[in-house]
């Protein structure tokens, strides 16, 4: 039994680094520096562990009013997004150090990049959504400047950009909790929702009008059309590292918005059968084909990958949107594979333009010749991507469908649209990605053929990413095993 003050290592440790960072004067060389922040993304990682086998741990933080609360709490949904977050947030930053070794600001960087991450860990553990409001907002400002470190004119403008659109999708969640306060029997996360049903009755209408604005609001942050557009502008403006995370870790925390609406504030129950749930996945779907075709059609390589998290992460809400548990089963899985396999991508094509100095696609003739290993990786990520086994991400989209074939409250044509939809994406997804990997190993290149591969320190991350989708691709059960649990007690 562990005291529930322990809640607050995992969130206050990375913060307290990130400071050091920032203000202790011997922290300025690079060395000592990295060393500190490899040793707190590393400790984050290990304290986490007493707490996914510590069960109902809530800790208070302070209180605003005798009804609103600001409070941590553990729960199974809390540790699964904590967990992922927190190791690929720790491949990331290994990665970055000899990526980031020549560049200006770099002390700033690694600030905010730890501070980020405890941001990141007290938005897992909110316990009402108020205080996942709060650390939500938190976790935006803190990457804006992730966004904007370069300092040139597009990286700033980008910074903007991402910023008012997150504000947008933010505003639109804060207006929803005000709007609802009065229907509901606390601020409280508890699965099958908070609305009080006799308050409910005949106001139906304006709280689906309401959940569906919130809806719209967490989707901003996990580009949902239409408030997708900073993803294409910021990704390619942002360092590599900052990329990745920014695609395959800060927009789960939308994803994580949209679940803990869905499943426990709103309730499940509340929306199946609704208007809300056939608008919501039919800009789910659209979003999925959008996406892709962008992304098949993007020449930039960074811009490719982002118009793909477009498409990638609307197959997590789709899951989400089916209500059923199958769908939810493949969206956490989904989740778990985009981690993974987004920042593999990413990270790949970082070490392509640090070594190589080329971000065009049609610039990549025969470069797995000279970076073997760093292809082999994307080719890894890509291939699991497009969905085919043994990788993760074949097993996410196969539960994604059934749940698509199995959910009820949907005009019928939706239970073979959405499989279609997933299909298409598919070949599209293999359309933009494995053409990369087929002109970098098959096509030759007028270049010089000298070997510019990545240094270790940046392939030992992506080889560890991309084992796991194989690995945990072919001995997915206790995954299955956990988010099937999770699903059925959330329904």
């Amino acid at each position: 039994m562990i005291s529930s003050w322990y809640l607050l290592v995992p969130v206050l440790l990375p913060i307290l680094c990130g400071l050091a960072v920032s203000f202790v004067k011997p922290l300025d060389h690079k060395k000592p520096r990295n060393i500190l922040t490899l040793a707190g993304l590393m400790l984050v990682v290990v304290s986490l562990v007493p707490i996914f086998f510590e069960e109902d741990m809530h800790l208070t933080l302070f209180t605003l009013s005798d009804s609103l609360p600001i409070f941590l709490h553990t729960d199974t949904l809390g540790k699964i997004f904590a967990g992922v977050m927190a190791f690929v947030w720790l491949a990331a930053g290994a990665y970055s150090f000899d990526y980031m070794a020549h560049e200006e600001n770099q002390k700033r960087y690694y600030s905010f990049y730890l501070c980020t991450l405890g941001v990141l860990m007290a938005v897992c553990f909110a316990g009402s959504i108020v205080t996942f409001y709060m650390f939500y907002e938190f976790m935006t400002l803190l990457t804006v400047p992730m966004v904007m470190h370069t300092g040139k004119k597009d990286a700033v403008a980008a910074g903007i950009k991402y910023l008012i659109y997150s504000v947008a999708g933010a505003s639109l969640v804060l207006l929803g909790i005000f709007l609802m306060s009065p229907y509901v029997t606390s601020f409280s996360f508890n699965a099958g929702g908070v609305l009080d049903a006799a308050k409910t009755a005949g106001n139906e209408n304006f709280l689906l009008t309401v959940s569906f604005l919130m809806l719209l609001g967490f989707g901003a942050k996990c580009g949902l059309y239409p408030l997708h557009g900073w993803l294409p502008t910021a990704h390619p403006a942002a360092p590599s590292p900052a990329s990745a995370v920014l695609s395959g870790i800060i927009t789960k925390g939308g994803v994580l918005g949209i679940i803990r609406l869905v499943f426990h504030f709103v309730g499940a129950d509340f929306l199946r059968g609704s208007w809300v749930q056939t608008a919501f996945m039919s800009i789910v779907l659209f979003t999925v084909f959008m996406g892709s075709l962008l992304a098949y059609k993007e020449n930039l390589l960074k811009k490719r990958l982002a118009y793909s998290s477009v498409s990638q992460l609307s197959y997590v809400l789709l899951g989400i949107a089916t209500l059923h548990p199958l769908g939810l089963v493949g969206a956490l899985l989904h989740v778990c594979a985009h981690a993974l396999i987004k920042n593999t991508l990413f990270m790949s094509a970082g070490a392509i333009i640090h070594k190589s100095g080329k971000t065009r696609v049609d610039e990549l003739d025969g470069i797995g010749r000279r970076m073997p290993c760093t292809l082999w990786c994307f080719t890894i990520a890509g291939v699991g991507l497009v969905g085919i086994p043994p990788c993760l991400g074949f097993l996410s989209k196969w539960y994604l469908a059934q749940g698509a074939l199995e959910m009820t409250g949907v005009p019928s044509f939706f239970h073979w649209l959405a499989p279609a939809v997933l299909l298409i994406s598919a070949l599209l997804t293999a359309g933009y990605l494995l053409t990369v990997s087929i002109r970098a190993f098959f096509k030759k290149s007028e270049a010089d053929a000298e070997k510019c591969e990545a240094p270790w320190q940046m392939l030992v991350p992506l080889f560890l990413l991309a084992a796991l989708v194989v690995v945990l691709g072919t001995f997915p059960q206790p995954l299955l095993h956990l988010f099937d649990t999770l699903a059925r007690s959330l329904m």
